[in-house]
Protein backbone atom coordinates (compact mmCIF):
# COMPACT_ATOMS: atom_id res chain seq x y z
CA UNK A 1 0.00 0.00 0.00
CA UNK A 2 1.18 3.52 -0.81
CA UNK A 3 0.24 6.74 0.89
CA UNK A 4 -1.35 9.44 -1.21
CA UNK A 5 1.70 11.61 -0.49
CA UNK A 6 3.95 8.89 -1.95
CA UNK A 7 1.72 8.63 -5.03
CA UNK A 8 1.97 12.39 -5.53
CA UNK A 9 5.79 12.30 -5.33
CA UNK A 10 6.27 9.46 -7.83
CA UNK A 11 7.68 10.04 -11.27
CA UNK A 12 5.60 8.84 -14.22
CA UNK A 13 7.27 5.43 -14.44
CA UNK A 14 6.83 4.66 -10.72
CA UNK A 15 3.25 5.97 -10.80
CA UNK A 16 2.31 3.68 -13.68
CA UNK A 17 4.10 0.76 -12.03
CA UNK A 18 2.18 1.37 -8.78
CA UNK A 19 -1.25 2.03 -10.31
CA UNK A 20 -1.11 0.54 -13.80
CA UNK A 21 -3.10 -2.56 -12.80
CA UNK A 22 -6.01 -0.62 -11.30
CA UNK A 23 -7.70 -0.76 -14.72
CA UNK A 24 -7.27 -4.38 -15.87
CA UNK A 25 -4.32 -4.80 -18.27
CA UNK A 26 -4.59 -1.07 -19.13
CA UNK A 27 -1.67 0.90 -17.66
CA UNK A 28 -2.39 3.66 -20.18
CA UNK A 29 -5.16 4.87 -17.83
CA UNK A 30 -2.67 5.54 -15.03
CA UNK A 31 -0.21 7.10 -17.49
CA UNK A 32 -2.84 9.57 -18.68
CA UNK A 33 -3.97 10.42 -15.14
CA UNK A 34 -0.41 11.19 -14.01
CA UNK A 35 -0.47 14.83 -15.14
CA UNK A 36 -3.47 15.58 -12.90
CA UNK A 37 -1.24 15.28 -9.80
CA UNK A 38 -1.18 16.25 -7.01
CA UNK A 39 -4.24 14.41 -5.78
CA UNK A 40 -5.87 15.67 -2.60
CA UNK A 41 -7.75 12.42 -2.02
CA UNK A 42 -8.27 8.93 -3.35
CA UNK A 43 -11.53 10.30 -4.80
CA UNK A 44 -9.56 12.84 -6.85
CA UNK A 45 -7.19 10.13 -8.04
CA UNK A 46 -10.13 7.95 -9.06
CA UNK A 47 -11.78 10.88 -10.85
CA UNK A 48 -8.57 11.59 -12.78
CA UNK A 49 -8.28 7.97 -13.85
CA UNK A 50 -11.98 7.81 -14.76
CA UNK A 51 -11.61 11.03 -16.75
CA UNK A 52 -8.74 9.42 -18.70
CA UNK A 53 -11.14 6.63 -19.68
CA UNK A 54 -13.88 9.11 -20.61
CA UNK A 55 -11.45 11.01 -22.88
CA UNK A 56 -10.20 7.80 -24.52
CA UNK A 57 -11.26 6.86 -28.00
CA UNK A 58 -14.11 4.40 -28.44
CA UNK A 59 -11.59 1.78 -29.57
CA UNK A 60 -9.52 2.31 -26.41
CA UNK A 61 -12.60 2.06 -24.18
CA UNK A 62 -13.66 -1.12 -25.98
CA UNK A 63 -10.15 -2.56 -25.54
CA UNK A 64 -10.37 -1.73 -21.83
CA UNK A 65 -13.64 -3.66 -21.53
CA UNK A 66 -12.21 -6.58 -23.51
CA UNK A 67 -9.15 -6.67 -21.23
CA UNK A 68 -11.35 -7.97 -18.40
CA UNK A 69 -11.85 -11.68 -17.88
CA UNK A 70 -15.21 -13.39 -18.08
CA UNK A 71 -16.86 -14.19 -14.78
CA UNK A 72 -15.85 -17.73 -13.81
CA UNK A 73 -14.35 -18.05 -17.29
CA UNK A 74 -11.30 -19.81 -18.68
CA UNK A 75 -8.85 -17.61 -16.77
CA UNK A 76 -10.57 -18.47 -13.48
CA UNK A 77 -10.49 -22.19 -14.26
CA UNK A 78 -6.83 -22.17 -15.29
CA UNK A 79 -5.56 -19.81 -12.58
CA UNK A 80 -4.62 -17.09 -15.09
CA UNK A 81 -6.55 -14.23 -13.48
CA UNK A 82 -4.63 -11.19 -12.30
CA UNK A 83 -4.21 -11.11 -8.52
CA UNK A 84 -6.89 -8.43 -8.24
CA UNK A 85 -9.43 -10.23 -10.45
CA UNK A 86 -8.65 -13.54 -8.79
CA UNK A 87 -9.35 -12.14 -5.34
CA UNK A 88 -12.53 -10.43 -6.49
CA UNK A 89 -13.90 -13.59 -8.14
CA UNK A 90 -12.74 -15.89 -5.32
CA UNK A 91 -14.61 -13.81 -2.72
CA UNK A 92 -17.89 -15.03 -4.21
CA UNK A 93 -16.63 -18.51 -5.05
CA UNK A 94 -16.54 -17.91 -8.82
CA UNK A 95 -13.16 -19.61 -9.09
CA UNK A 96 -14.44 -22.90 -7.58
CA UNK A 97 -17.90 -23.70 -8.95
CA UNK A 98 -19.79 -26.96 -9.11
CA UNK A 99 -20.16 -28.33 -12.65
CA UNK A 100 -23.83 -27.35 -13.04
CA UNK A 101 -23.27 -23.77 -11.88
CA UNK A 102 -20.17 -23.44 -14.08
CA UNK A 103 -22.18 -24.67 -17.09
CA UNK A 104 -24.92 -22.08 -16.42
CA UNK A 105 -22.45 -19.20 -16.15
CA UNK A 106 -20.48 -20.43 -19.16
CA UNK A 107 -23.67 -20.41 -21.25
CA UNK A 108 -24.61 -16.91 -20.06
CA UNK A 109 -21.09 -15.67 -20.81
CA UNK A 110 -21.25 -17.21 -24.31
CA UNK A 111 -24.62 -15.59 -25.09
CA UNK A 112 -23.46 -12.25 -23.75
CA UNK A 113 -20.15 -12.27 -25.66
CA UNK A 114 -21.87 -13.34 -28.90
CA UNK A 115 -24.36 -10.49 -28.60
CA UNK A 116 -21.98 -7.70 -27.51
CA UNK A 117 -18.46 -8.76 -28.53
CA UNK A 118 -16.99 -8.26 -25.07
CA UNK A 119 -17.30 -9.88 -21.63
CA UNK A 120 -19.95 -8.90 -19.12
CA UNK A 121 -18.29 -6.70 -16.52
CA UNK A 122 -19.84 -6.76 -13.06
CA UNK A 123 -18.27 -5.04 -10.06
CA UNK A 124 -18.34 -7.97 -7.68
CA UNK A 125 -17.80 -5.71 -4.67
CA UNK A 126 -21.39 -4.53 -5.18
CA UNK A 127 -22.74 -8.08 -4.78
CA UNK A 128 -23.07 -10.31 -1.75
CA UNK A 129 -23.73 -13.58 -3.52
CA UNK A 130 -23.02 -15.52 -6.70
CA UNK A 131 -26.74 -15.74 -7.27
CA UNK A 132 -27.08 -11.95 -7.57
CA UNK A 133 -24.12 -11.88 -9.98
CA UNK A 134 -25.66 -14.60 -12.16
CA UNK A 135 -29.03 -12.81 -12.11
CA UNK A 136 -27.30 -9.57 -13.19
CA UNK A 137 -25.44 -11.33 -16.01
CA UNK A 138 -28.72 -12.86 -17.20
CA UNK A 139 -30.59 -9.53 -16.97
CA UNK A 140 -27.95 -7.55 -18.82
CA UNK A 141 -27.96 -9.96 -21.75
CA UNK A 142 -31.30 -8.36 -22.65
CA UNK A 143 -29.82 -4.87 -23.05
CA UNK A 144 -28.73 -3.19 -26.28
CA UNK A 145 -25.02 -2.76 -27.10
CA UNK A 146 -24.77 0.96 -26.31
CA UNK A 147 -26.37 0.43 -22.90
CA UNK A 148 -24.07 -2.50 -22.20
CA UNK A 149 -20.91 -0.65 -23.15
CA UNK A 150 -21.90 2.22 -20.86
CA UNK A 151 -22.78 -0.24 -18.07
CA UNK A 152 -19.48 -2.07 -18.52
CA UNK A 153 -17.51 1.18 -18.22
CA UNK A 154 -19.50 2.17 -15.13
CA UNK A 155 -18.79 -1.22 -13.54
CA UNK A 156 -15.10 -0.88 -14.39
CA UNK A 157 -15.15 2.43 -12.53
CA UNK A 158 -16.49 0.67 -9.42
CA UNK A 159 -13.87 -2.06 -9.76
CA UNK A 160 -11.09 0.51 -10.10
CA UNK A 161 -12.34 2.41 -7.06
CA UNK A 162 -12.17 -0.76 -4.96
CA UNK A 163 -8.67 -1.50 -6.20
CA UNK A 164 -7.51 2.02 -5.41
CA UNK A 165 -8.87 1.68 -1.88
CA UNK A 166 -6.68 -1.41 -1.44
CA UNK A 167 -3.58 0.24 -2.97
CA UNK A 168 -3.63 3.82 -1.71
CA UNK A 169 -3.97 4.94 1.89
CA UNK A 170 -5.70 8.27 2.40
CA UNK A 171 -3.22 10.56 4.21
Amino acid sequence: MHSLAEINRMDRKAFVRALGAVFEHSPWVAARAFDARPFGSVDELHRAMSHAVERATEDERLALVRAHPELAGREARTGELTAASGGEQARLGLTALAAQERARITELNRRYREKFGFPCIIALKLHNSRESVVAELDRRTGNDRATELADALEQIGHIARGRLERLVAQD
